[in-house]
């Protein structure tokens, strides 16, 4: 099991919040996100297509153009932007269903013939999962702003 998250969602994520942060350009384009970044033009274009694709950001044509968000930003969730970037495949899968000691747990239980095909680990791992997404749900790129701005007034009215 790998839930390290690539490179790509980090890019996105943060391609997301430079957008989300840069209210005053409508949109900006892949040279100066890329730079931002410190990533490639090609490399960030991928990202910045699927996103597109999703419906996250919204492609602006012209000499001028550039990217911008397709909606607000408290509408846009980490969860959704793992999940576009990452694809929507389990976490974890139970490959242990026919081992003989999956066989004993399942018979020293209720020993009712559905519960011999579940897998027992699974239960406890897709529970996990369910807390991340929760928590990746509640995240939004707008929450991410609203922290950083906290965190700058505070440091501000500290001095």
């Amino acid at each position: 099991m790998n839930i390290q998250f690539s490179k790509s969602t980090d890019y996105a994520l943060h391609a997301l919040l430079h957008l989300a942060h840069s209210k005053l350009h409508q949109n900006i384009g892949i040279k100066e996100l890329s730079a931002a970044l410190g990533v490639s033009e090609s490399y960030l274009s991928k990202i910045m297509s699927k996103l597109r694709q999703d419906g996250i950001v919204r492609a602006v044509p012209g000499v001028n153009g550039g990217y911008e968000l397709a909606r607000p930003a408290e509408q846009i969730t980490f969860l959704e932007v793992i999940q576009v970037i990452e694809g929507r495949q389990q976490l974890f899968e139970c490959s242990n269903l026919s081992s003989q000691q999956h066989r004993l747990l399942a018979e020293d239980g209720a020993g009712e013939s559905q519960r011999k095909s579940e897998c027992l680990v699974k239960r406890v791992m897709d529970g996990a999962e369910q807390h991340l997404y929760q928590y990746l749900r509640e995240h939004t790129i707008q929450s991410v702003l609203d922290e950083v701005f906290k965190q700058s007034n505070h440091a501000v009215n500290k001095k």
